[in-house]
């Protein structure tokens, strides 16, 4: 038995797909199929269910795979450990992040990289009910989402930053100048938002329903390129927090001002509760509260209302 052999059922079990799971192992479709037919050969049952196409796993083949997930990620561990016992840190780290947290994240990632040279990163965009799974399934180490309803048995918990929400608009929306709007201005105008899969969406209808007011919603989006692209023409605004905005947002004539009043929602760190986990996730959990994102995303909105009285 190879941890290779682990690995390939771990990535079918990801894409359920023989073909996609080859490509994501870096291997040929025969060469990942031979290799579980061996794996089946030598454990003397069946792991998989198929036909011409991969059709699921067997009752066996779950407990074969959750057995896999665990040497993997000990495995895993033991290669931090060894990193950092040569005083050379490095390793592999996988993060999950909800859509409205991605500049969030890569600010994280950022620092990340600095303080651990050899660090490689997955960052993964992924609802909270999928960070939840992947990091109980150990298929991510840290995840960035809201902790509402986490069960704190389960999973470790850490606020990082306040999530603020703006309204984006384009300088061609003809907008008047002012540093902030209220959430019934915002209401009138034409909005293209995150659609329902995304939590944030139903903090912002909280938003509007607290200020009795039925928003003007014309384009709904589970993307945040669609979002830009629709701000951009200046015929649609929107409304999103302000750690989800890349820098490209800013630097192409979007402008963004606070709602108010502010809803603020708390955005937290999650890692699956474990006795003795992997040195890496420690020091990238215990760095994570010293980098002072809420100073840096407030600093992203100071500026974003520089100029305006």
């Amino acid at each position: 038995m190879f941890v290779r052999q682990l690995q390939y059922l771990v990535a079918l079990a990801e894409h359920r797909h023989f073909a996609r799971a080859a490509e994501a192992s870096w291997v040929s479709q025969p060469a990942l199929s031979a290799g579980i037919r061996q794996l089946e050969r030598e454990l003397g049952i069946m792991i998989i269910l198929r036909d011409r196409r991969f059709q699921g796993f067997t009752p066996e083949g779950e407990r074969v795979l959750a057995w896999a997930r665990q040497t993997l990620a000990s495995l895993e561990g033991l290669r931090q450990e060894a990193a950092l016992a040569q005083v050379v840190p490095g390793g592999h780290l996988a993060i999950g992040t909800v859509p409205s947290a991605l500049r969030a994240v890569s600010m994280l990632a950022s620092e990340y990289r600095r303080a651990i040279p050899k660090l490689t990163l997955e960052v993964f965009s992924l609802s909270t009910r999928d960070i939840l799974h992947r990091l109980k399934n150990k298929d991510i180490h840290l995840g960035l989402a809201y902790a509402d309803g986490c069960d704190a048995a389960t999973y470790d918990a850490m606020t990082l930053y306040q999530e603020r929400f703006v309204l984006l608009f384009n300088d061609k929306a003809g907008l008047p100048e002012q540093r902030s709007f209220t959430w019934t201005e915002a209401a009138r105008l034409p909005l293209c938002l995150f659609n329902h899969e995304m939590q944030n969406r139903k903090i912002v209808e909280n938003a509007f329903l607290q200020a009795r007011v039925e928003p003007n919603v014309v384009v709904e989006t589970n993307t945040l390129s669609v979002l830009y692209e629709e701000v951009r023409t200046g015929e649609v605004c929107s409304v999103a927090p302000v750690s989800a905005l890349p820098d490209y947002f800013l630097a192409s004539g979007i402008q963004i001002r606070p709602l108010e009043p502010q809803q603020i929602s708390p955005m937290s760190l999650l890692r699956l509760h474990e006795e003795s986990a992997p040195a890496l996730v420690n020091a990238a959990w215990d760095m994570a509260p010293r980098l002072d994102l809420q100073g840096r995303l407030d600093g992203v909105l100071e500026d974003g209302c520089s100029g305006i009285r």
